[in-house]
């Protein structure tokens, strides 16, 4: 089935402010929990990814502006169209929607859910807070001329990344030993704090100060990345230009960001290029112009 138009699914219009999709985001994700929804919960999970998968994309502005251009199914990689060189005008974003399954695919949407839920519907964050996580996104600007630009190149880039430490293989204990399980929130990451209020009792979570929400300790850290688990290394990769690429258009490596944490998976490289203005010809959607001076004689003659 098509995929559902991402701000109507939000119920916002193209226009929407962050602020404006998060409180959409916030209302529709509460309405359609499934934990909420006990005597339709089937219906409700599908409606709770659904409002999950177009939240994840319209709050990432550079997802967002993909969207925009492609819609909900995504541009199909970097195929060149009919046309010429410069084809099918901007096809040559690699991106694809992911769906969502659990607070562990979330990332920082899953404080947008603990706000709301507490510890409540169906268990709480501190059970999930020390799960996997991926790696952050990186972004890298490349240029290059006018002529890449229109017969296509491959270049490389180099660049600073977190790798996972091949010492401690990412624990970030010294060889031979092994974090252990926090004493103090017993694995969870997370301290259930109870006040007593004039309304009652009031459960809150706060992340625990000992293990810094790991869940795990480091009696012995690793000599090579001091317990990090990971180190910085120059890294150098081989992109390939397509054909007609314009300017500002960006290309996703993924996996090529940097590592996740407690197993997650590694993050993309977004590599925006950026044409150089060329002394005679200049691009207008998929025409190239030129400009040729000539003297009033010539002009006569």
């Amino acid at each position: 089935m098509a995929k559902r138009d991402y701000y109507e699914v939000l119920g916002v219009n193209k226009n929407a402010t962050d602020e404006e999709l998060k409180k959409a985001y916030r209302k529709l994700a509460k309405q359609y929990h499934p934990d909420a929804n006990p005597d339709n919960k089937q219906e409700a999970e599908a409606k709770f990814k659904e409002v999950n998968e177009a939240y994840e994309t319209l709050s990432n502005p550079q997802k967002r502006q993909m969207y925009d251009q492609f819609g909900p199914e995504g541009p199909q990689g970097f195929g060149g169209g009919a046309g010429g060189p410069f084809g099918g005008g901007n096809g040559y974003y690699s991106y694809s929607s992911s769906g969502f399954d659990g607070f562990s695919d979330f990332g920082d949407l899953g404080d947008i859910f603990f706000s709301f839920f507490g510890g409540g519907f169906g268990g709480s964050r501190s059970s999930r807070s020390n799960g996997p996580k991926k790696g952050a996104d990186l972004r890298y600007d490349l240029e290059i001329s006018f002529e890449e630009s229109f017969l296509g190149t491959e270049r490389y880039v180099n660049f600073n990344r977190n790798e996972v430490c091949d010492t401690c293989h990412g624990e970030g204990s010294k060889p031979g030993t092994h974090p252990e399980t926090c004493t103090v929130c017993h694995g969870t990451g997370q301290i259930k704090q109870v006040q007593t209020t004039i309304l009652g009792q009031m459960q809150t979570m706060r992340t625990c100060s000992n293990c810094h929400g790991t869940g795990k300790v480091i009696k012995e850290p690793c000599e090579k990345c001091k317990g990090k688990g990971t180190v910085r290394k120059p890294v150098k990769l081989s992109v390939k230009i397509p054909k007609g690429i314009d300017d500002n258009q960006t290309i996703v490596l993924r996996g090529e960001g940097e590592p996740g944490e407690q197993g997650g998976a590694k993050g993309d490289l977004y590599i925006t290029v950026h044409v150089k203005k060329h002394s005679i010809y200049t691009r207008k959607g998929n025409n190239v112009l030129c400009d040729i001076p000539i003297t009033f004689t010539q002009a006569t003659l």
